[in-house]
């Protein structure tokens, strides 16, 4: 299970992020400026990982991606829309499932105020 300190920290640098550069940008710019956030804080993390689906035993690469990743701890999934919707969760949720990781955090840049956008999701 994740720490919280690391969630704390995770949720800081996300408003770092939004704090410099606000809404309105591609969900791709401010993925690159995240993983710079959590480098700086001394976290490892790797963006854009591939998430194969396990069907009869058999990987199949779908075209499946993770935003960001904490190996083993955290799924960061990265939005840039109008408002967060049930399908976001779901998405989540799944990717959650088929990574066998436990905690996720959505978050929709798109907001005035990013925490208002923010969504932590556990299984």
């Amino acid at each position: 299970m994740i720490d919280d300190l690391v969630i704390e920290t995770v949720i800081g640098c996300v408003i770092e992020v939004h704090r410099n550069l606000g809404p309105g940008l591609l969900e791709s710019t401010y993925e690159h400026c995240l993983m710079y956030e959590l480098a700086q804080k001394g976290i490892y993390a790797e963006n854009q990982v591939q998430l194969p689906i396990q069907y009869k035993n058999v990987n199949i690469e779908a075209g499946y991606r993770l935003d960001v990743l904490l190996p083993g701890e955290l799924i960061i999934e990265l939005k840039s829309v109008e408002k967060l919707a049930p399908i976001h969760t779901a998405q989540m949720l799944t990717y959650l499932k088929l990574a066998k990781i436990k905690t996720g955090l959505l978050i929709n840049f798109n907001e005035k105020r990013v925490i208002e956008g923010l969504k932590r999701i556990s299984l």
